[in-house]
């Protein structure tokens, strides 16, 4: 009799043990998943903006468990006190690269806004092999010796930019801006006039994508970007909504990154 229990008790214990172990391998295999490898963004802000732009989506993309970096250009934003007409292109291009060497970042996926696509052009010349995927949001797609004034053409440049430079500077042209921070800054014409060089052929090796903003029907970087981008192949995706998505919009901009990276 004794035997019988005793044995009876072995097998439920063995039973116990199994179901154990299979409910220890479900919350393994969820914790898997909760613990994939998390990427890295890169936001490089437009002209006159900041990195305080994409405060929004730095935090949804965080609570995913992503790394993300908007750090704010030489002049603009909070480092607005380091302003002068002396600041270019390459400035700007070079605090990007800076912050990629410094922070040691790798396989970055890199996203420019307006004015950034000249300053994401510039850094994947300059560290290719940094960069997973190059984003242009509704940016400029710049070629070979061309500048944000070149690209613009002389009638928009004239119309647009010229009434509102002072003393080597571009006021914000869109409007009155806020009168506290945070709020967009004069930008220095030197990073509008100067060309880039465009040269290094492992650019072409690194996925490239396109976000179109689209606002009853009128797409005002039709020209200026995305139908170079076709010209070059890669992928255009449109977005409804004005031209500052990171701020009017940032979880639908987080899920057009999303459906980028799915279809890379």
């Amino acid at each position: 009799m004794k035997t019988a229990i005793n044995k009876t008790l072995f097998v439920l214990m063995l039973i116990a043990t199994f179901i154990g172990k299979g409910q220890t391998t479900k919350v393994d295999h969820v914790n898997l998943q909760k613990t994939d490898t998390p990427l890295t963004f890169l936001f490089v802000h437009g002209a006159w903006g900041g990195g305080w732009e994409y405060a929004k989506m730095d935090s949804i993309l965080t609570k995913k468990g992503h790394n993300v970096f908007h750090p704010t250009l030489t002049g603009l934003g909070e480092r607005v006190h380091l302003a002068n007409k002396e600041i270019n292109l390459t400035t700007h291009i070079t605090d990007i690269v800076n912050v990629i060497k410094f922070e040691n970042l790798e396989s970055i996926i890199l996203v420019g806004h307006s004015y950034g696509g000249m300053v994401i052009s510039g850094v994947a010349e300059n560290i290719p092999e940094r960069i997973d995927q190059l984003i242009y949001l509704d940016a400029f797609v710049p070629n070979d010796g061309e500048s944000v004034e070149s690209i613009n053409g002389e009638e928009v440049w004239n119309v647009m930019i010229v009434p509102k430079i002072n003393d080597g500077f571009v006021l914000y042209p869109f409007g009155p801006t806020k009168a506290t921070p945070p709020t967009d800054v004069p930008q220095p014409l030197k990073t509008f006039t100067e060309a880039l060089t465009i040269k290094n052929p492992l650019v072409k090796k690194i996925p490239t994508s396109f976000i179109l903003m689209k606002e009853d029907e009128k797409a005002t970087f039709e020209e200026w970007g995305a139908k170079k981008a076709l010209l070059n192949g890669w992928k255009i995706y449109e977005m409804e909504g004005g031209h500052y998505a990171m701020r009017d919009q940032p979880e639908k901009l987080v899920e057009k990154l999303e459906l980028i990276l799915r279809d890379r």
